[in-house]
């Protein structure tokens, strides 16, 4: 895929990192592997190289930027590879469950793929999952430091609310690291790309989204504190207790299941 078209430097302040080594583009699109009748959506583009490749193998994509400057040669190269609709607007103002309602795909959901802006991943992360019932799965390149704690489990130093609120509706498998050197220009962190597949709605358990979230928040606020301290504004430690969580414990130990359970309670009392 050749970048002739493009003559616009990356923009430090969108935060974009063109990625162009061919190796890790191929592994990308292997990881996505499109079949028929997907509805492949790529947020942020940048200068196509994911967005040619799946071109190439699915013959249509979807594509959200935000760079008014990318739009045109976006649209131009991508006569050579086949049908690509671009989206000119912010992703976080982007109604995933509408593109999937208009979609035509067979179980009528949205497969996201993404090269995503490193200031922006969580807010964009988040706002997916407020899309989750529309989503078939998600293959999105991010700062490793964030995949870790999207993955990370009960104990590690880097378990906080990002991976709690992720992993209560969605699993999270890491696949590759990827090394400074794959984009230009190169960032300063290490890159990885992580797999998100939403958990089926009768799985999740969560009763009261709105709960769950403030019991995350409240708890990882302060991590120094045990859980009687940091939720006191939401509980006291016998109602903690009562679904069978130490009150003197601190945020960082607690399991997922554990505060799905503590949140439940909370929402029916």
């Amino acid at each position: 895929m050749s970048t002739r078209h493009f003559t616009e430097p990356a923009k430090k302040h969108l935060g974009q990192h063109f990625l162009h080594d061919r190796r890790i583009i191929d592994m990308i699109v292997q990881a996505v592997d499109p079949k028929p009748g997907d509805r492949l959506v790529e947020i942020g583009p940048g200068q196509g190289a994911i967005t040619f490749p799946l071109l190439d193998r699915h013959g249509e994509l979807t594509v959200i930027e935000f760079d008014r400057d990318l739009i045109f040669p976006l649209t131009d190269a991508a006569r050579a590879h086949g049908t690509l609709e671009v989206i000119h607007r912010d992703v976080l103002s982007v109604d995933f469950s509408a593109i999937a309602r208009n979609s035509g795909a067979g179980d009528g959901k949205i497969r996201l793929v993404g090269n995503l802006p490193y200031n922006l991943s969580s807010p964009i992360l988040f706002h997916a999952l407020d899309h989750a019932t529309a989503i078939h799965d998600m293959v999105f390149m991010l700062q490793k430091e964030v995949v870790d704690r999207m993955a990370a489990g009960p104990g590690s130093k880097v378990y906080g609310r990002l991976g709690v609120m992720l992993q209560a509706y969605c699993h999270v498998t890491p696949l590759f690291d990827v090394p400074p050197g794959a984009f230009k220009p190169p960032p300063k962190v290490d890159s990885a790309v992580v797999r998100l597949v939403p958990r089926a709605p009768e799985t999740i358990g969560v009763a009261d989204p709105a709960m769950f979230t403030a019991v995350v928040r409240d708890a990882f606020g302060q991590r120094r504190k045990t859980l009687r301290n940091a939720l006191s504004k939401l509980c006291d430690a016998a109602a903690i207790e009562a679904v069978g969580v130490r009150p003197d414990a601190r945020a960082e130990q607690i399991e997922v299941a554990d505060f799905v359970r503590l949140a439940n309670s909370l929402a029916k009392a």
